[in-house]
């Protein structure tokens, strides 16, 4: 998967969509320092949030749902299970490499 840069909503929208029955690994900001990592597939996408099946401890799987707001800003930030590398670059990011 390539690495996109993004600054709108409507642009990760669209790349999730194509992603869909893809594995990826999510990485959430719950805040107070907590910080939850997991892998799992895109199942569907919807206007506002996008969801993500995610493996739990023996077998078991739940979905859980992402605004695609919290993947602009880095609050939630999606990675390619293989390479490692985001899929998006955080809003955040780009701003402190000006």
């Amino acid at each position: 998967m390539e690495e996109l840069e993004v600054n709108h909503v409507a642009e990760i929208q669209e790349k999730l969509t194509t992603l869909v029955g893809e594995r990826i690994k999510v990485k959430a900001n719950m805040g107070r320092t907590r910080v939850i990592e997991r892998m799992g597939v895109i199942k569907t996408v919807h206007p506002a949030v996008f969801i993500v099946e995610v493996e739990e401890r023996r077998g078991r799987k739940s979905r859980q749902s992402y605004q695609y707001v919290d993947v602009l800003t880095g609050t939630v930030e999606l990675f390619d299970p293989e390479t490692g590398e985001y899929i998006f670059t955080p809003l955040n990011t780009e701003l402190e490499q000006d």
